[in-house]
């Protein structure tokens, strides 16, 4: 059985996620300044076509996943899908500034809806690639090597926005859009001429086979635990439920209620966090007089921050369990956000407050799933793995539109407002969260802290 991580393998397999990630990045920051400065939108309505990406991925990723795993083509189940989807995605895309410069807000529309189409046809597909191609015991581990990746993909989107958008009332944002596009064809390309899917498949399936049923069955309980790193946070979930290992019952009534103070806790930081993301850009034009994309520095700051963060993280939550470091992570933010509330220009201490918010978000991120799963053990894990997304993604389509209308039709002052009051609901539910707060056990590896579901 394969002891060790083909780290050179998971680098070429993590392309993808890195060019979905340095899409996404672009795609939250100068979409809404394309909506606004060159077609005149307003805040909600920007708000609105800022969502659908989000409402069509409830509908897009499970439909194109569950089709990724039936196909069979030469190709393999998941390369035509990340092929394909790559293709369109960069053609459509293409036509975003070339609709921008013409000023033909119908073309525009038109190509956005084409473009996440186009990047939810491959989303799933990408990201179930590493998991096919990935020994069970070895996941966790490749995981963290695919969101360092996806990191880099969305620090890259950040210093192009920085170097190649003008500081023009209504700049030329082709060049940004090319160099996106030449990042998502290289890596796609790489990754398709490195990476033999089917004979790969074959090779993981046999070496799991050879490995023998016991060792089978043990990396399946591994994989169903996603973050839950040893076998003492497994026995301790299950003793809470009272369950036998291997058997789904449903949860107990103290666990279900602290799992909807959880979800609803997520719901609630997520509406906080994606509100500003989404606005940031507009917002540092319209309060803090900023010019071009010198925003990006204050979000490359809070993505590294992020990143470096993961590791004395991991000895947190191992220190003082998950719980508490989440809602100290939502408390830094809550504090920046109040601290940004009184900012009215920018000062190079905001990118302080941002480096902390990072640290905040990173500390939410690397705990919260982990509690989802400690407490739905011995239930349906994936059930409620679904349940985790579909909060979260509901929070993503309800926090731009909301947002959105307070901008538009109170001030644009009230976006951090907005902020701190969801992140402080957020620490007041997680108050309430009483089960699942298990204290992992420090990581083997220094990589393994990068593992987080995001």
């Amino acid at each position: 059985m394969q002891s060790k991580l083909n780290y050179k393998r998971t680098f070429f397999i993590g392309l993808a996620f890195l060019s979905i990630c340095a899409f996404w990045q672009m795609y939250d920051n100068i979409i809404p300044l394309m909506l606004q400065n060159t077609f005149g939108l307003g805040e909600t309505v920007t708000g609105i076509l800022m969502a659908m990406d989000n409402v069509l991925a409830l509908v897009l990723l499970p439909v194109f996943g569950s089709l990724s795993d039936k196909v069979d083509t030469p190709l393999g189940k998941r390369t035509p899908f990340i092929l394909g989807g790559t293709v369109l995605a960069v053609i459509f895309m293409m036509l975003l500034p070339f609709a921008d410069g013409r000023q033909s807000l119908g073309l525009f529309v038109a190509a956005l809806f084409a473009t996440l189409l186009s990047m939810g046809l491959y989303r799933s597909p990408a990201v179930a690639l590493m998991p096919d191609l990935t020994p069970n015991h070895l996941r966790s581990r490749a995981n963290a090597v695919i969101n360092l990746m996806g990191a880099v993909g969305g620090v890259y989107a950040l210093m192009m926005i920085k170097l190649l958008v003008g500081k023009d009332d209504r700049p030329d944002y082709a060049p940004l859009f090319v160099s996106i596009a030449a990042l998502m064809a290289v890596a796609v390309g790489v990754l398709l001429i490195t990476i033999r899917e089917n004979k790969l498949r074959k090779e993981i399936e046999a070496a799991e086979v050879e490995s023998g049923e016991a060792e089978e069955i043990a990396d399946s309980a591994v994989e169903n635990s996603i973050q839950m790193e040893s076998t003492g946070e497994i026995q301790n979930a299950q003793a809470n439920n009272g369950d036998t290992p291997g058997q789904k019952t449903a949860l107990p009534r103290e666990v279900k209620r602290s799992m909807i103070f959880l979800l609803v806790s997520i719901f609630f930081w997520f509406t906080a966090y994606n509100a500003v993301t989404t606005a940031f850009s507009r917002y540092t034009q319209v309060v803090w007089k900023m010019e071009g994309g010198s925003f990006a520095d204050c979000l490359m700051v809070a993505t590294v921050a992020a990143i470096i963060s993961y590791i004395p993280i991991g000895s947190i939550s191992a220190k003082y369990g998950r719980k508490k470091t989440i809602m100290g992570g939502v408390l830094i933010m809550a504090v920046c956000y109040l601290a940004a509330v009184f900012v009215g220009t920018y000062h190079p201490l905001v990118n302080i407050a941002f480096a902390l918010i990072g640290v905040g978000w990173a500390a939410i991120n690397v705990n919260s799933y982990p509690m989802i799963v400690a407490m739905s053990q011995g239930s349906d894990i994936g059930k409620f793995t679904g349940t985790y997304y579909t909060f979260s993604m509901a929070a993503q389509i309800f926090t731009p539109i909301l947002s959105g209308f307070l901008l538009e039709n109170v001030s644009y002052r009230t976006l951090f407002p907005y902020a701190l009051v969801f992140a402080l609901a957020a620490f007041l539910t997680m108050t309430q969260v009483r089960h699942g707060d298990v204290k992992p056990m420090k990581k083997k590896n220094i990589l393994e802290n990068f593992d987080v579901e995001d």
